[in-house]
Parts: structure tokens; sequence; C-alpha cells
């Protein structure tokens, strides 16, 4: 502890006493052994070697843990009826493309068309016109762009809330899918009885000046995954929705065609101010 005494960065120093009295502690607690020391170094030295630019396994070990998410509680504290945050995955991209109202960010991708509406306000109830909305997902397989190696975009864009707040897209139905599980996490998984499954979910990342940005997901009602457990333990009773499935020939919101069903589901985001 004392080692730290001297550094210029007080709150680094503190953050680095915790993890030295708990890490000395979890070696005291369950006398760990040296070839078990040598399986941790392992583990991460893997978990180093398997991460790339657009996969991330640390966030993976970080939210199989519950860290991610213990790590959101302590920073999105809750506040009115604010939306409520969870983990933001790996798979997030910056250069997303713009879309406007209305307009699909499937890309071609499998899986069934959702159309998805609802209104971004503040906590007193007034509309949060030009709020920048991301939102990626899943294919009905299971795979993010990201996880192609050809350079494909799909299943993601970002969009502004018009002046009365709303915003509308097409993507696709949410299916439960596995966090990538071929490497060292997924091995944890594996040896420990855990599914790396993960419950049916589309990503939403909020942001607008003078508010918290809000990363959260809102996740399938009835999914039979909610019930065997979410691997990331990202699933908020507030962010489940009703997801409304239709036959091909009931008309769509905007007189889009379809040969084949179609769901619609609504979410309203409330964005706390950004100094709570």
């Amino acid at each position: 502890m004392a080692s730290f005494d001297e550094s210029p960065d007080q709150r680094l120093a503190e953050v680095l006493r915790s993890v030295v009295t708990h890490a000395h502690a979890v070696v005291r607690e369950t006398r760990l052994t040296e070839d078990e020391w040598n399986a941790a170094i392992k583990f991460l030295t893997d978990a180093g070697n398997i991460t790339t630019d657009t996969r991330q396994e640390f966030v993976l070990l970080s939210d199989v843990l519950g860290i991610s998410m213990q790590t959101i509680a302590v920073n999105n504290r809750a506040y009115e009826d604010a939306t409520e945050a969870t983990v933001f995955g790996p798979f997030f991209a910056q250069d997303a493309p713009r879309i406007d109202q209305g307009e699909d960010i499937a890309g071609g991708a499998p899986g069934q068309p959702c159309w998805v509406e609802g209104t971004v306000k503040d906590t007193d109830g007034n509309p949060v016109a030009g709020a920048r909305i991301e939102v990626w997902e899943a294919d009905d397989e299971g795979l993010y762009d990201v996880q192609h190696t050809d350079g494909r975009v799909y299943g993601r864009a970002w969009l502004e809330s018009d002046k009365d707040g709303t915003f509308r897209f097409w993507g696709l139905t949410p299916t439960p899918y596995p966090i990538p599980h071929d490497g060292p996490v997924g091995k944890m998984l594996q040896s420990t009885g855990r599914s790396p499954y993960r419950a049916a979910h589309l990503h939403f990342m909020v942001s607008a000046p003078g508010r918290r940005t809000l990363v959260t997901h809102i996740f399938v009602e009835g999914d039979p995954q909610l019930g065997a457990g979410d691997s990331v333990f990202g699933v908020k009773d507030s962010l489940i929705k009703t997801f409304e499935t239709h036959d091909a020939n009931e008309p769509t919101p905007d007189g889009r065609r379809l040969d084949k069903s179609w769901a619609s589901t609504r979410f309203d985001v409330v964005l706390a101010p950004e100094d709570v």
C-alpha cells in the first residue's frame, strides 16, 4: 500500500490500492496455487492475443463477470424516470451510416423486418430535438457486420430525432445469439457450465447537448432466453418491450410493401440531465 504513497495521481493510487487489496485477498482466501496463477496469466495472454479492432475479449470478460453492469450501475444512478442504462457490448462501430427517418438499417441482412418508433424526451417531459440516436444489432444468424472480414456494413446506423422528439426506422426483430465463445472467455463459460447466449436485444446509444448519454438496449418480451439468463447480466425489466407480429398483408406504418410477416415495437427514451 505504501508503494503508492508518492503517486502524483491520487485517484490512480486509490484505485490501485483497492485492486491490490482485493487481489491479495483472492490469493489468500483461495490458497491460489502456482499452477493456477500460471493458468490465469495464460488466460489473460490469450485474451490479449485474440483481441482485434473488431473483437474485444477483455470487454467480453468484463461483461460475463458482471463488472460491466456494476460499472454502469455506479456511473448511471437512477434519476426520476430516466431510461435505464445497460451494457455497451463489444460490437459498436464509430463509422455507422446516417439514415433519415423511416429508413432501413438492416442493409439486406437476414431476419424479420421490424418497425421501431418512439420519442426522446427529458425528465420534464419536453421533447429533445436533434438527439443523436445510434442503433446496432445482430442479424437473424446471430452475427454483427463487424464479425465478417469482408467489410460489409449492416444492422447499424444513426439518425436524429425530429423537432417533436420522435424517431422511426426499420430494423430486424432481435433474436437470441451467443457472444463469441471460441476464445478464452468462451472456454471459461464452458468450464463453469454457463451458457454464452444473450437475450434478444437491439442496441441504442442516445446523446444530446446537456443530457447524460444513454447506452442501453431493448429486449423482446416473451423471449425464452430471458428466463434462461443473459450471459452478460444486461436485462432490466424496464427495457423489456412488446414486439407485435403482423401478417404480410397488414399495412405497414409507412406504406412499405412486404412479402413476409413483420414486427413493430415502441421505445420512448427519457434522458437525464448531464450533471446528475
